[in-house]
């Protein structure tokens, strides 16, 4: 058994569309810089630095961090697709929990571009062409954007598995919308119908425009230590690590299931290892921030993690019990859908949101009495990251 892991600062940039964001390094530096002083940690005193991003050339994390300090100390620069930022935390945790440092710099960041994800490299084997494969036998190509096919025809697949409705899927929009409207960091608040939603064009039946994330620019980071760091700095009671695993494909992810293929195995295996680490059930969680790149995602990994039943998300988000006064809040945040998201900071802009939420200072988003919370970051190709928040 590691050394206790404690989140004791964390910060984030409000998130932008394409070319309305600072660049890369001056919001990663903005958000470092933040989450240091909500640390009350001076840069001097970081032994080690992890960047997350997607996006840019080789050393952009140094080039964002040579902005709020050059104190010589190793920078890791990490990329793995959409669970980057949280890829970065579990580094950096397993550095404190390990013994290798007492306090660490985690930072995410991405400057993205206007329009659908594409590969940059058309000239070697692409990293997911196992699930293109999968895609293509399950069926077949389209003109659509990838990801919201094969996300898409997860949902599909879902629908056509248990009977669900196409609105059950523009509910987790309106809901993440309404979320959003409180959260002063998220790309959209403006409150959305369930009617605009659904009239909006489709996508990748079942998913229209508004059910998908946009492409995002932003930023956020976090503070790790030891527990012997924080009585220095006289920190008690901080938020801390319960626990946290990080899963890759199964061969199960390239049968013949959509779901499957877009991680449900990998969140599920995650998941339970996180439960099992940290003797806490889904029972014990109040509040979640998960991956709903699209809303089919987040329908699916209710399921996943254990938030309900196989087979039962439908009548989950019907009963209200991934909103305020229901079983969990799913995304206060408004999520990937709404708050937005930038590949390399969103795990890190999960954790910042989890964080306010166990200190009881996230405002109007506030869970009441929080003090157990559940982080699920997803990247095709693939990783799953799941963590576990505790304040006691």
């Amino acid at each position: 058994m590691g050394r206790r892991v404690n989140v004791i600062g964390v910060g984030m940039v409000k998130f932008q569309k394409p070319g309305a964001s600072e660049e890369y390094n001056v919001m990663a530096a903005k958000a470092a810089r933040t989450a240091l002083a909500d640390a009350g940690v001076d840069y001097n005193e970081v032994e080690q630095a992890y960047a997350g991003y997607v996006f840019g050339d080789s050393t952009c994390g140094q080039r964002a961090i040579y902005e709020v300090g050059l104190t010589g100390i190793p920078v890791v620069n990490v990329n793995n697709n959409c669970s980057t930022g949280s890829t970065a935390l579990y580094l950096g945790r397993q550095a404190i929990e390990g013994g290798l440092a007492e306090c660490v710099l985690v930072v995410g960041f991405e400057q993205m571009e206007k329009g659908a994800l594409g590969s940059k490299w058309g000239d070697r084997t692409s990293p997911m062409d196992k699930h293109a494969d999968v895609m293509n036998r399950v069926q077949g190509f389209n003109q659509s954007p990838p990801t919201a096919q094969m996300f898409g025809g997860a949902g599909r697949e879902y629908r056509w598995k248990y009977g669900a409705k196409r609105e059950t899927f523009g509910k987790v929009a309106e809901k993440a919308r309404k979320h959003a409207s409180k959260n002063p960091y998220a790309l959209f608040n403006e409150v959305l119908s369930l009617e605009q939603i659904m009239a909006s064009p489709e996508v990748f039946d079942p998913l229209t425009r508004f059910q998908c994330c946009p492409p995002t620019c932003g930023a956020a980071a976090a503070i790790l230590c030891s527990d012997d760091f924080a009585r220095k700095k006289g920190i008690s009671n901080a938020v801390y690590i319960a626990a946290q695993s990080m899963t890759t494909d199964y061969a199960s992810s390239f049968g013949d299931s959509m779901i499957k293929m877009i991680g449900y195995d990998m969140a599920k295996a995650a998941a339970d290892q996180v439960y099992a680490k940290s003797g806490l059930g889904p029972g014990d969680v109040q509040v979640v921030e998960l991956h709903d790149c699209f809303t089919a995602n987040e329908v699916v990994t209710y399921e996943a993690l254990g938030l309900c039943k196989e087979g039962e998300a439908e009548k989950f988000i019907e009963e209200g019990n991934n909103t305020y006064g229901g079983k969990y809040v799913t995304n206060p945040s408004g999520g990937l859908l709404s708050k937005g998201h930038p590949l390399g900071a969103t795990g890190l802009a999960q954790c910042t949101e989890l964080v306010w939420q166990l200190r009881g200072t996230a405002e109007a988003r506030q869970v009441e009495g929080a003090r157990v919370a559940l982080q699920h970051n997803l990247g095709l190709g693939g990783a799953c990251v799941v963590t576990m928040y505790r304040k006691d």
